[in-house]
């Protein structure tokens, strides 16, 4: 009768695995690695428009300060009509 693996050699494969990938390891160079969501980035695009949109507003809010904002009635009314009516 013949016994192999005499000994505590075969006991723990994990760790004869993990000592082949510390050896395999430091030939490899370590690096990180970011992945933008499509959601985050959509996110950061409504971040500019947000920043767009005060601007704007700052540029209304100083010309309605001063006086000099003024409406067009024609282009008021025909948005009205197409809202209320050309849905």
């Amino acid at each position: 009768m013949k016994i192999n693996n005499i000994g505590p050699s075969g006991v723990n494969p994990y760790k004869n695995h993990m000592k082949q990938q510390q050896v395999i390891a430091p030939n490899q160079a370590k690096s990180d690695q970011v992945e933008i969501s499509s959601k985050a980035k959509e996110m950061q695009e409504r971040s500019q428009f947000a920043a767009d949109r005060q601007e704007k507003v700052a540029k209304l809010k100083v010309s309605v300060e001063n006086g000099t904002y003024q409406v067009d009635p024609k282009t008021v009314a025909s948005k009205m009509i197409d809202y209320y009516f050309n849905k």
